[in-house]
């Protein structure tokens, strides 16, 4: 048995027509939908249409804007009928089976329609999708169930448990956590209990759902605990996505409804004293666990509100586990050792995900423990395990559009706070002008990260920020600034086969002209790529020697000088005396 399905979105001329065999079909925005309708006023998985013999049904999952069956709201499941008209935000859809209908046959065997009336266009006509398409009913079927469950138990939760006034009478989140738990398992025991739980449904999963939605962050509790997973993407509550050995992965989890998203994001941004809303539809923020969160959300975001939460490991990473991984090599980790006791400025660039937070960590890490460091981030992520360190965060605009501290605000500031060390956790703006007038007036061994997409690109979008401080500085003014301040790159890449490796290390030497010179200390060849996709290649010296070498000796640093020949296959240790011990 074979339907039509017929798609009409006004202003856009010819229907669309669908034969469509047997089977379930979701119907929605998302990717993952049979029927796409990409559209904003339709939600990501916004209804199931099931064709089963003579017999069409449709069934509303819960979407934003509701799906309408001849005027009327869909509720439950509802039976569709040849003069049916379905509405989902502007689309309207009517369904029909093949043999109620006019029909030639058409060359591949599949039927065609004829045009509706004389003189219209023709319906545009897509074949029949594949069988591996067509998605098992019963375990759609079951989700659906599975969310109807889990909405009546949480708004039995509210009913029962008065959160307000719990938080008013100074119960703590310990105890409120445990009270809501025993709540929970009360309702599901009485749901059981009554027969009202579905046959196969575990209970106690379903509490543990119930709870972390209620109280913490829902579905992605169980990501967050994942060791594998280092960044979760939640785009509107039916997709989420997670990034695992540096490849996106989909996976099979999902909220309620944008409600959920939003009560989760809120849930994030409260505690560090940030908001969003359709003022400040977007904010930055971070986990307890210094994960940091992006949010997003509607109007600007037509997926429903986004989330995007890059972990942070539960151990910090050292460089010997950085060697391990393939990061960098025993020998560039102590030539970068060795800089970072010199005091040399560095600056770690790269694109976006490829690590650069977390390679300059661990270059920080270098930093001596007699060192006071002032850290400057805009959602504060660094984890120093220095003794003498001042962390500095960045403060948003107040609801009034003002209070707004910046990074550039604070860059200034802790110039006035005796620092040893200056860290900026990134340089976007216009403070890439107080960072680089920081390194040449005395505050030498300094860190800070750019986005850029190779060593000398990191030059380029110095220089640019630094325009975007409002100082209109001659090109040539600038490139002198960068060229005494920097003295080494570090970029940073995510290779295709999701690897982060540093793949160049470099100084730069001057200025010629109106050049920056740099040359390469230590770079990284690709040489090919294995039969598994892993890129194959080697990271080592290119036989430059830095400029500063003879500094080492002066400093009471010894390093060997065969650590620069690119010939030399052993591994070189820095050894510290005197002063720099």
């Amino acid at each position: 048995m074979a339907f039509t399905l017929d798609l009409i979105r006004p202003g856009e001329g010819a229907a669309t027509r669908r034969v469509l065999p047997d089977g379930s079909y979701l119907v929605g925005r998302g990717s993952a939908c049979h029927v796409q309708l990409p559209y904003p006023d339709v939600s990501e998985r916004h209804a199931l249409l099931v064709l089963r013999g003579a017999k069409a049904q449709l069934e509303d999952l819960h979407s934003a804007n509701g799906t309408y069956v001849n005027g009327a709201p869909a509720d439950g499941i509802v039976e569709l009928h040849p003069d049916s008209v379905v509405q989902i935000g502007d689309s309207m859809l009517r369904v029909a089976r093949c043999d109620s209908v006019e029909s030639v046959p058409s060359g591949n065997g599949q039927p065609q329609l004829q045009p509706r009336a004389a003189g219209s266009p023709a319906p545009r006509t897509t074949g029949v999708p594949p069988p591996g398409d067509i998605p098992d009913a019963a375990a759609i079927q079951a989700a659906a169930i599975r969310r109807q469950v889990k909405e009546q138990i949480q708004r039995e939760l509210i009913a029962r448990l008065d959160l307000k006034r719990l938080t008013v009478s100074g119960m703590d989140r310990g105890g409120l956590e445990q009270k809501a738990s025993e709540k929970i398992h009360e309702i599901v025991e009485q749901v059981r209990a009554n027969g009202k739980l579905p046959p196969g449904m575990d209970a106690r999963r379903l509490e543990h759902e119930v709870f972390n939605e209620a109280l913490r962050l829902g579905p992605l509790e169980d990501l967050l605990a994942d060791d594998t997973v280092t960044e979760i993407m939640v785009n509107g509550p039916r997709q989420i996505y997670v990034e695992r050995h540096g490849k996106l992965q989909p996976t099979d989890l999902e909220f309620l409804d944008d409600a959920s998203v939003m009560a989760i994001v809120e849930r994030i941004v409260a505690p560090i004293g940030r908001r969003i809303d359709e003022s400040q539809p977007y904010v930055d923020a971070r986990l307890a666990d210094g994960s940091r969160v992006n949010a997003i959300i509607p109007p600007l975001s037509l997926t429903g509100p986004t989330l995007t939460i890059r972990k942070f490991a539960k151990r910090t990473l050292t460089a010997d586990d950085f060697i391990r991984f393939g990061t960098w090599t025993h020998n560039a980790a102590e030539f970068l050792k060795a800089c970072v006791i010199l005091r040399k400025n560095i600056v770690v660039a790269g694109g976006t995900g490829s690590g650069k937070t977390t390679l300059l960590n661990v270059l920080s890490g270098f930093i001596p423990h007699a060192e006071r460091i002032v850290t400057v981030e805009d959602a504060a992520e660094l984890r120093l395990v220095q003794p003498h360190v001042v962390r500095l965060e960045a403060r948003p605009p107040n609801i009034e559009g003002r209070g707004a501290v910046t990074i550039r605000d604070l860059v200034k500031n802790c110039l006035r706070m005796r620092p040893d060390r200056i860290i900026v956790g990134e340089c976007r703006g216009g403070e890439a002008l107080d960072m680089l007038q920081a390194m040449n007036t005395g505050h030498d061994g300094s860190l800070t990260t750019v986005h850029a997409n190779s060593p000398r690109d990191v030059i380029s979008r110095l220089e640019t920020m630094v325009l975007m401080s409002g100082m209109e500085l001659p090109s040539r003014a600038i490139r002198e600034q960068i060229a005494s301040a920097v003295d080494i790159i570090v970029h940073e890449s995510r290779l295709s086969d999701g690897s982060r490796k540093v793949v160049a290390i470099s100084e730069v030497t001057g200025l010629e002209g109106q050049n920056v010179v740099m040359q390469d200390i230590f770079s990284f060849r690709q040489s090919g790529v294995d039969e598994h996709g892993h890129v194959v290649g080697a990271f080592g010296p290119t036989g430059a020697v830095p400029t500063f070498f003879e500094q080492f000796r002066s400093r009471g640093l010894r390093m060997d000088p065969v650590i620069f020949d690119p010939g030399a296959n052993r591994d070189i240790s820095l050894e510290i005396t005197g002063e720099s011990a």
